[in-house]
């Protein structure tokens, strides 16, 4: 009896062109942005702040899209909700092409947030629950793989492209996803769940193929799902709880690390150390990101989980701390700083110091996006696939991708705030502290899943 893989990476295929346009929804506001700046238009330019809120406002609609994906994963199914996700992502590069003025534009990248919401919460659900141990984590962590090639691909479209046509583009994989996923199954868990057996087998069959002990593994899962129906009173279940909690520090965690401050700032950094082109500079940041979560999805299976936090979590440390002396050294002693605009701040830089260092600034943000693609990128988006009971996976995914976004949201927006009020070492100290913290949280609070069943992840909260 053998498990053929094909089919299943079929599917898992289809699944990830979600976090292909979620990845293009992030890496969209990039490129386009400085185009918005100065775009003859007066109705669409957009002012500093402006500029701020479209980058932004797309977190606000993804936490948003966390709580309705919640919703939707129990309600129509894993398969339904991502097929469904498509909609908001066309609708909302439509309006941005359509738009007449500055809140046309918000709307159109709430609605693409509202999707890439949804689908973060959706896709790894399904690829969770339709893998076998062997290859979950590898399968799980082209989630976040995807999400950086998308990003990667809307800086180098942005190059060429215009606002108007990468947009027109960005709207193309959830059209193809919306087509592919039509023809693959619903996870043979959630039809068990709503007791179709016979189609959980026809599930099995279509995903490992015919020579598959599809009885067995029907049976397996069907031994952990227990009598339905959710109610309040189950969270102060253990069993549920736990899980609970230790995803929503996980997302909280993946955040401090100022992954997503960094990102948002990095073409700022690279034209303080001299790279004429940071357009340039963006796309090699990109593909750092891409090749090292290729990196730690190949791994994953092998290493294990925590591992890679660990290593993660250690480079993310040094790197950051790596930063703040880079500040600190190319700061002049503060009297000027108190200034809260990070775009004086990092360019108050006295001369002279700042180009014989400044090489250290691109020397700890490329080690930084190494370590985070590593593994705080990919590996939490995989374990809050994997460690929640079957009946509380809707209700408690959705609680962790409202914490992701809603903290994306924060750490992006008040980073500025923060730079003013602590400076900007002081910030770069307080993400190096975070990262330090998120290597004993690794320890202490997170199980390693590498080579369980979903049902033995869930046992071990019931015994524990």
């Amino acid at each position: 009896l053998r498990v053929q893989n094909k089919k299943l990476y079929l599917a898992t295929f289809a699944a990830v062109l979600g976090p292909l346009s979620f990845g293009f929804v992030l890496g969209y506001s990039s490129p386009v942005i400085p185009e918005l700046r100065k775009i003859s238009d007066p109705k669409l330019r957009l002012d500093s702040n402006q500029a701020s809120w479209f980058g932004s406002v797309v977190t606000l609609g993804a936490a948003a899209g966390g709580i309705l994906g919640g919703y939707l994963v129990d309600k129509a199914g894993r398969k339904l909700s991502l097929m469904l996700c498509s909609i908001p992502y066309v609708f909302g590069y439509i309006v941005i092409i359509s738009a007449q003025n500055v809140w046309m534009l918000y709307f159109g990248r709430m609605l693409t947030g509202l999707a890439s919401g949804i689908t973060s919460l959706v896709v790894p659900m399904y690829i969770s629950e339709v893998s076998h141990p062997k290859v979950r984590g590898m399968l799980g962590s082209c989630v976040q793989l995807m999400v950086v090639t998308g990003i990667l691909g809307a800086y180098v479209a942005g190059i060429t492209l215009k606002w108007h046509w990468l947009a027109v583009l960005c709207a193309f994989p959830s059209c193809i996803m919306l087509l592919f996923m039509s023809f693959m199954p619903e996870t043979p868990r959630f039809l068990l769940n709503r007791h179709k057996r016979s189609e959980a087998i026809a599930s099995l069959r279509f995903l490992r193929g015919p020579h598959a002990d599809h009885e067995w593994e029907c049976r397996q899962i069907e031994a952990s799902v227990q009598e339905e129906g959710l109610n309040l009173s189950e969270f102060k279940n253990p069993s549920i709880y736990r899980p609970l909690l230790t995803g929503v520090a996980l997302m909280f965690f993946q955040q401090v690390t100022g992954i997503n401050a960094v990102m948002f700032y990095a073409e700022t950094i690279f034209e303080n150390a001299d790279f004429k082109d940071s357009r340039m500079a963006s796309v090699v940041v990109g593909s750092i990101q891409v090749c090292f979560t290729a990196v730690a999805a190949l791994v994953i299976d092998k290493t294990g989980r925590k591992v890679l936090l660990y290593i993660s979590g250690i480079i993310m440390a040094l790197s950051t701390a790596l930063f703040g002396l880079y500040f600190k050294m190319v700061l002049p002693n503060r009297n000027n700083s108190s200034n809260p605009d990070v775009w004086f701040t990092l360019n108050s830089a006295s001369p002279g110091t700042e180009s014989s260092i400044s090489w250290l600034a691109v020397v700890s943000l490329g080690l930084f996006v190494t370590g985070f693609a590593l593994g705080w990128g990919p590996v939490p988006w995989l374990v809050i696939s994997e460690i929640f009971p079957l009946k509380a996976r809707g209700v408690s995914s959705g609680a962790c991708v409202l914490t992701n976004w809603v903290m994306a949201f924060l750490v992006t927006k008040e980073f500025n705030d923060f730079i003013g009020f602590l400076t900007s070492y002081g910030t770069f100290w307080l993400f190096s502290a975070f990262c330090c913290l998120n290597v004993t949280f690794t320890a202490f609070y997170i199980p390693e899943t590498k080579g369980q069943t979903l049902e033995q992840i869930e046992a071990y909260y019931r015994r524990s």
